[in-house]
């Protein structure tokens, strides 16, 4: 397995890191925010990784209102791009930075679907049951918004996105197995229109 590899970038990819990813076929990506409300509460960090685990986490500042290179990578439809709840980093990404990310495919909206023996598909959850491993959340509800992130929070953000490859392809075995992947990439389309509605201010609408 190769060491993970973590670089800083400080409001957008530059263009090495940007092509780099446009080779990679597949990305995993993640993101900070101050809180759970995308209007009020700001997007602070991006962390985007490829199955090398070459991760780049890239902060974005306060009052910043676009990324070039990240829209150009997160708009590429030739690569797959991998979150886990992808309904609330799409909101974000798209009322923020004004980016709408193509080719998303959304491990918890799969597991739900191919694992449904249990209610258990958070992050953590998939991590224990599927890689054998303990993910460590406890940065999770940290300050995302500071100049300087502590070597916790970096190697926080980093597992958050290297472990998703080894999910994707666990959970798309199962999903074909079970002949269910035309109906998760179903579900999995209309996240757009879900983050759209929260981005919006219509959180919860169409929930029960």
């Amino acid at each position: 397995m190769p060491q993970t590899q973590v670089k800083l970038y400080k409001k957008d990819l530059d263009q090495k890191a940007l092509d780099n990813f446009l080779q990679a076929g597949i990305i995993s990506i993640d993101c900070e925010m101050m809180g759970l409300n995308v209007v009020r509460d700001r997007l602070c960090l991006v962390q985007i990784s490829d199955r090398d685990r070459n991760v780049a986490l890239v902060q974005i500042e306060k009052n910043q209102r676009s990324a070039e290179n990240l829209k150009k990578l997160l708009e590429q439809d030739s690569i797959i791009k991998l979150f886990h709840y992808a309904r609330t980093d799409l909101a974000w990404l798209k009322y923020w930075l004004g980016i709408n990310v193509s080719n998303v495919f959304c491990t918890k909206i799969a597991s739900k679907l191919a694992r449904t023996y249990t209610d258990k598909h958070g992050l953590k959850d998939l991590c224990k049951e599927v890689l054998g491993k303990e993910l460590n959340k406890n940065q999770q509800g940290s300050d995302w918004g500071i100049d300087e992130l502590s070597a916790d929070q970096k190697q926080y953000a980093a597992y958050d996105v290297i472990h998703l490859f080894d999910i994707y392809d666990k959970l798309k075995s199962m999903l074909e197995r079970e002949n269910k992947m035309s109906l998760a990439r179903s579900c999995i389309g209309f996240t757009h229109t879900l983050a759209e509605l929260d981005s919006l201010g219509y959180v919860g609408v169409l929930e029960h």
